[in-house]
């Protein structure tokens, strides 16, 4: 996927970014294609929103989709300059966006936590800017909080997965961890991004088990 694209290592400054535009240039189907929920709200209340970036957004948006509690995931770009990018423009890494998969859950039936597990479980969280073949800041690994407990549970999971990855022979965790008014608006990707491995399963993705489990926490 963004091996053909991407290769842009080092991260832009505003000044650096590309333009942009004022508004979306191109149309989102508003229903989750498999969930069959509002893509962009609204959501029950007492949803909880959390943002994942962890490579290809195409892998990501599966596994999240298929936790349970999950009300809706979708497919974008965030931590970056440029207003409403588009894919070809994020790819080259002058947007300062990481691709990102939005997560909005249900907490009486999962929680940060959970969620944070499957994150870590199913990339390397090592690689700075990439992840397997896909090259550039676009595929850097981030966690974007919207709520206190997930800033805690960012931090305490992130703490007791590099103690995993210490004892089988891993470097440091280069995952980004801030707020989400910190990394700045969530730009929704185009709709063939949406769903994109359930539209085309034998599609590219390079996410699975890495082989590291995070431990329990208190």
């Amino acid at each position: 996927m963004g091996f053909l694209f991407g290769r842009q290592t080092q991260a832009v400054t505003a000044q650096q970014a590309l333009p942009g535009r004022p508004t979306r240039p191109y149309s989102v189907s508003p229903t989750h294609v498999v969930l069959g929920t509002p893509l962009d709200g609204p959501w029950p209340p007492g949803s909880e929103v959390l943002h994942l970036a962890m490579g290809c957004f195409w892998g990501v948006e599966r596994i999240f989709w298929r936790q349970p509690g999950v009300i809706v995931t979708a497919a974008g770009y965030m931590g970056g300059f440029t207003p409403h990018p588009t894919y070809e423009e994020t790819c080259t890494g002058m947007t300062g966006h990481a691709e990102t998969v939005r997560v909005v859950y249900d907490p009486a039936h999962t929680s940060a936590q959970t969620l944070l597990k499957a994150f870590w479980e199913n990339h390397d969280p090592t690689q700075g800017a990439r992840q397997g073949n896909d090259v550039g800041t676009a595929y850097r690994s981030a966690i974007y909080w919207t709520t206190t407990q997930q800033q805690a549970a960012a931090m305490a999971t992130r703490d007791a997965f590099q103690r995993v990855l210490h004892g089988k022979g891993y470097g440091e965790i280069t995952t980004e961890i801030r707020s989400a008014a910190e990394a700045g608006e969530f730009y929704l990707a185009e709709d063939y991004h949406q769903g994109y491995l359930h539209k085309n399963p034998a599609g590219y993705c390079n996410h699975g088990p890495n082989g590291c489990t995070l431990p329990e926490l208190p």
